[in-house]
């Protein structure tokens, strides 16, 4: 008896996995596949392989929307009030070539053309065409002093800030400007920014808004390295030296 029902049951089993089987089969042939499994909207292709006409989008486009934005006018305006300000300092002017370190949208650098400069130069790490250009900005791709003024906003961000700021003092030429704005800070936050610089020497610190953000613009002026000045000296007194020697003649 316990014979005939594991038969029995073996046949259903058997039963089973067929119709099973020929139903997948059915549904595999039979059933029409969608096209994509995104809701149809006229203007996304129906297909990957789709050989229709895509509208693309220009990077003019792009660009007007994004600059027509109120946060983009906010921005760019804050950034033109903090520059005129250095104007007014008699720190920079219309021929200042300058480097804005960190531009993001290059909302720094829009401000500084609507202001009258025309050498401007933004570096991020993603392209930003046409304001700003791709680079790292703690191995920026420019020869040494090749600027007027050194500025960013975004130097406690900087992965390595002693790096991020030697870079701006390579770039920047003896005499000229470098500055940064860093979170509101007191004197002791001041002077730990200020060990950052080697070869700079503090013009101006204080506080100001940018971009609706408190913050502490410090100022310095490019100058020679401590070593290259000690080079300097030693070479004077040397020459000094060398002049007072009299000179015997045979």
């Amino acid at each position: 008896m316990e014979k005939h029902i594991q038969i029995f049951l073996h046949k259903i089993s058997y039963l089973s996995i067929t119709i099973a089987t020929l139903t997948l089969i059915l549904v595999f042939f039979f059933q029409p596949l969608p096209e994509t499994c995104i809701n149809p909207n006229p203007n996304h292709p129906k297909s990957s392989c789709s050989a229709a006409h895509r509208r693309t989008t220009t990077v003019g486009t792009k660009n007007h929307r994004l600059w027509s934005t109120n946060t983009w006018t906010k921005h760019v305006n804050s950034f033109s009030t903090l520059f005129t300000h250095l104007q007014t300092l008699k720190l920079i002017n219309n021929h200042t070539q300058t480097l804005i370190l960190s531009a993001g949208g290059g909302q720094a650098v829009m401000a500084l053309k609507q202001i009258g400069l025309v050498d401007v130069v933004g570096v991020e790490l993603v392209d930003s065409p046409p304001l700003v250009s791709r680079g790292d900005p703690h191995n920026l791709p420019f020869f040494d002093a090749v600027f007027d003024l050194g500025f960013s906003v975004n130097l406690d961000q900087a992965l390595f800030p002693a790096r991020y700021v030697r870079e701006l003092e390579r770039v920047v030429r003896v005499g000229g400007v470098v500055v940064v704005c860093v979170e509101e800070c007191g004197e002791s936050g001041v002077r730990e920014v200020l060990r950052l610089f080697r070869r700079s020497e503090v013009v101006r610190v204080g506080n100001v808004t940018v971009v609706g953000s408190k913050m502490t613009m410090i100022v310095t002026r490019r100058t020679i390295s401590v070593c290259l000045r000690l080079c300097l000296v030693m070479r004077f007194h040397r020459f000094q030296l060398l002049s007072m020697m009299p000179l015997n003649y045979p």
